[in-house]
């Protein structure tokens, strides 16, 4: 009886051990992995049970049928069965780039080539050519609308269904000056007004996120600043920022801004520079990326109001890894800067970089997502962007994907969940942002 007493209990001190050891490693995964520790009292999604799946044709609302919130970042809607909000403090990067035979007599950017590594040996070990749609595309996942037509109005309406179904109030749109294009599409300026009208159908805000075109310079950006303002600032939808001091100013992602020295970017953002539009009618704020550690006192130099990461692969970059960003909204808190994280659902663009699989952040059915969002909310930010809407090339999009096997590709997809999985979970933690920002102001 004593010898059966102590194997029980030998065997109860192992299983204590197994489950104390299983725990300490799921907190020690590296970020590499897709999970980071989360913050204390952070965890604010609640019983996965209480979910209830969000039917993007039901939230779909007329002109006119809201009202502010006790904030001017969001907006409350009330519909018969329920108030539900969007909120103008999450912001998604959003591409036009996309085009198909029905529309554009051809597909544009489905067909992306498969872009060589810039090592020849590692280059000839990876397969080369470009992308033949509709079966082969140039994405890991398949979208659920196909491949589509950026210029396709129902494309649009679509999109800005689920955009407003994921309470994220700012649209961040990819923009180059008319006539340019990046290295693979075609120019797409002339489709602005379109995407901004719709927009303003579903109460969205357009902000826009300047590429590097060839050519970009202070000077050029200069004019593209006063052709935004000229052209879209009197729209219903342009997208206006109110700082913390009171100011009232369209907001400007550049992406890539490291690529122009900081004296040059002085001439245009900072008040004695050559051209500068600081207290101009074409002031605004201007919000660099920030790659490597250096770049935080050059964008400072520069005079930029604030820096984001973009990168949704976390430990790509300083910038966009999740460890660094308390450090980053310290030094922009002291230096009186807007901090604002990036965060994605996971990241795979082997489709079109074959030779970048170390890169890759799997999606572990949302999780990776959710330690994003958390890792944001933790260094309490005024604003979090999204990475990205319908960026499919680097496998980013939170847009609903399907299922998809043709003879040569088996696609992934969001399975066991359903196509709107991510469009959900950014929503409930667009809420949980705003009802922790509240909090912060008590």
């Amino acid at each position: 009886m004593t010898r059966l007493r102590r194997k029980a209990l030998i065997a109860l001190f192992l299983f204590t051990l197994f489950i104390f050891g299983t725990m300490m490693g799921l907190r020690t995964l590296k970020p590499s992995d897709g999970f980071s520790d989360m913050a204390p009292g952070m965890d604010f999604i609640g019983e996965r049970s209480d979910r209830r799946r969000l039917d993007v044709k039901d939230v779909v609302v007329s002109p006119g049928h809201f009202h502010m919130g006790s904030s001017d970042t969001k907006v409350v809607f009330t519909k018969s069965d329920r108030d539900y909000s969007i909120f103008y403090d999450v912001h998604i990067f959003y591409y036009l780039w996309y085009g198909s035979p029905t529309v554009d007599n051809k597909y544009i950017h489905w067909d992306h080539v498969l872009v060589p590594h810039w090592d020849p040996k590692i280059a000839a070990s990876h397969a080369q050519g470009r992308h033949t749609p509709p079966e082969d595309i140039a994405s890991s996942f398949y979208p659920e609308l196909g491949p589509y037509s950026s210029r396709d109005p129902n494309v649009l309406e679509s999109h800005m269904a689920q955009i407003e179904a994921a309470a994220a109030g700012v649209l961040v749109l990819s923009w180059y000056p008319p006539g340019m294009a990046d290295d693979h599409g075609e120019p797409t300026e002339d489709l602005v007004p379109v995407v901004m009208d719709a927009a303003h159908r579903h109460s969205i805000k357009v902000a826009f996120h300047i590429q590097p075109y060839k050519g970009r310079t202070d000077q050029s950006m200069h004019d593209n600043i006063k052709y935004i303002t000229d052209k879209y600032g009197k729209h219903g939808a342009f997208y206006r920022f109110r700082s913390s001091t009171g100011k009232v100013l369209p907001l400007f992602y550049v992406y890539d801004s490291y690529l122009t020295p900081p004296e040059s970017w002085a001439e245009l953002l900072t008040v004695k520079g050559s051209h500068s539009i600081r207290g101009t009618p074409y002031d605004g704020i201007f919000v660099a990326l920030i790659v490597e550690e250096r770049h935080k006192h050059d964008i400072l130099a520069s005079g930029f109001d604030g820096m984001y990461t973009y990168f949704a692969s976390n430990g790509f970059s300083f910038g966009s890894s999740h460890q660094n960003w308390k450090a980053i909204k310290t030094f922009c808190d002291a230096n009186n800067l807007l901090f604002i994280p990036s965060v994605g659902p996971g990241y795979v663009d082997t489709a079109v970089r074959p030779w970048n699989n170390h890169n890759t952040r799997n999606r572990v059915n949302g999780r990776y997502y959710e330690t994003s969002l958390q890792a944001a909310l933790s260094v309490r930010p005024e604003i979090v962007t999204i990475t990205s809407f319908n960026q499919w090339h680097e496998g980013t999009q939170i847009e609903k994907a399907m299922p998809k096997k043709t003879v040569t590709r088996l696609y992934l997809d969001y399975q066991p969940n359903q196509p709107e999985h991510y469009l959900e979970l950014t929503r409930q933690w667009a809420e949980n942002f705003n009802k922790e920002k509240d909090k912060w102001l008590m």
